[in-house]
C-alpha cells in the first residue's frame, strides 16, 4: 500500500506544478497588481512601493518569481497578504474549517440519501415510487446550485424562519453550548441545502442506473434462479454497484469545494470562496496563489482517498494496486 500511495503522490506532482504555474502566469498577465493600486494613495511614496516590490521579489522576471514562490510553498510558506496584512497560511487556516463544514455536511446529506433513494428507485423500476424519485432528481438536477441558493434566501427573507448570511448570530458568545450548535446549524442549512440538493439529484440518478445495470446482469439472474434470499441479493447488488461511486468520491469532493465557493459568496458564508473573491478583486497575488495551492492539494487528497476506498471495496483493484496478498 505504501508503494501505491507514494506512486500516486509522485503522479500528483506534475499536476500541482501545472496548475500553480498556469495560475501564476494568468494572474501576472492581468494589468497591474496590488502595489500599483497603492500609487493612488498620496501618503505612500513611489520609493516605498519600489522597496516593497523588491522585498517580495515582484521586480524579478516572471519565471524567477514563480520559482521563488514555489520554493517557499513546498514548506507551506505561502507569503504575505497585501490586503489583509497577515500571513496567507494563517488566513487560509482560519477560513478552511468553514468551507469544510459546508462541503462535508453537503456531501453527507447527498450521499446518505442518494444511495437509498437510487437503490429504491431501481428495485421499484417503473413504479410510482420510481417515477416520483426520478421527478425529484430531474427537477433539482436542472436547477443550478447558485439559483437554488437565491430561491432559499428569498424564502428565508420572506418567512424569517432561517438566518441570512454569516455563520453566527450577533449574540453567539452569550449562548450555551447547545444553543451555539443549533445557531450554527441554522446558518448552515441554506448553503448546505443549495449545494447538497443538486448533488443529491445527480447522485440519485447515477445510483439508480448503476443498480439497474447490476440487477439486469446475468449474475443476478442466476442468483434469482437459485432462489437466493432477497436480503442476500440486495447485498450482492449494492456491493457491485458501489464501485463507480467510490471512484466519483474524489471528484465529488473537488466539485463540492469549488461549488461551495460560489454558494459562500451568494449567502455570505465566511469561507474560502469569500476570501478568494476578495483576493482576486484586490489582485492579492500571494493570497490567490495560496488558495489555489491548498485547493489543488485537497483535490489530490480527495482522489487518493477515493482510490483507497475503491481498492478496499473491490479485491480486483486491490490486487492490481497493491499486489496479491
Amino acid at each position: 500500500m505504501f508503494k501505491f500511495i507514494l506512486f500516486r503522490i509522485l503522479q500528483a506532482i506534475p499536476t500541482l506544478l501545472g496548475v500553480t504555474f498556469l495560475s501564476f502566469v494568468i494572474i501576472k498577465l492581468a494589468p497591474g497588481d496590488y502595489l500599483d493600486q497603492l500609487k493612488l494613495n498620496p501618503q505612500i511614496s513611489p520609493e516605498t512601493i519600489e522597496r516593497l516590490r523588491e522585498l517580495y521579489g515582484l521586480d524579478k522576471p516572471l519565471l524567477v518569481q514563480y520559482l521563488l514562490w514555489l520554493k517557499n510553498a513546498v514548506f507551506f510558506d505561502l507569503g504575505y497578504s497585501f490586503q489583509y496584512h497577515a500571513p496567507v497560511l494563517e488566513l487560509i487556516l482560519e477560513r478552511i474549517p468553514n468551507t469544510l463544514l459546508l462541503s462535508v455536511s453537503s456531501a453527507l446529506f447527498a450521499w446518505t440519501l442518494a444511495i437509498p433513494l437510487g437503490t429504491l428507485a431501481a428495485f421499484k423500476e417503473n413504479s410510482p415510487i420510481d417515477k416520483l424519485i426520478q421527478t425529484f432528481s430531474y427537477t433539482f438536477f436542472s436547477i443550478p446550485s447558485f439559483f437554488l441558493a437565491f430561491i432559499l434566501l428569498f424564502f428565508a427573507s420572506k418567512t424569517g424562519v432561517l438566518p441570512i448570511g454569516g455563520i453566527y448570530s450577533p449574540e453567539f458568545e452569550k449562548l450555551s453550548f447547545t444553543e451555539k450548535v443549533i445557531d450554527i446549524l441554522k446558518h448552515l442549512l441554506i448553503p448546505s441545502l443549495a449545494l447538497g440538493l443538486v448533488s443529491l439529484a445527480a447522485l440519485t440518478r447515477l445510483v439508480r442506473s448503476a443498480v439497474l445495470e447490476v440487477l439486469h446482469s446475468p449474475m443476478i439472474t442466476m442468483l434469482k434462479a437459485k432462489g437466493v434470499r432477497r436480503i442476500t441479493l440486495f447485498k450482492h447488488v449494492l456491493k457491485n454497484a458501489m464501485n463507480p461511486f467510490t471512484t466519483l468520491l474524489g471528484y465529488e469532493i473537488a466539485n463540492l469545494i469549488s461549488g461551495a465557493a460560489l454558494i459562500e459568496i451568494i449567502v455570505g458564508w465566511p469561507g474560502m470562496g469569500m476570501l478568494m473573491l476578495n483576493a482576486v478583486l484586490s489582485q492579492d497575488l500571494f493570497l490567490v496563489m495560496g488558495g489555489l495551492y491548498i485547493g489543488t492539494i485537497m483535490l489530490i487528497v480527495g482522489n487518493l482517498i477515493a482510490d483507497l476506498l475503491l481498492a478496499y471495496i473491490d479485491p480486483r483493484v486491490r490486487e492490481r494496486a497493491f499486489g496479491k496478498s
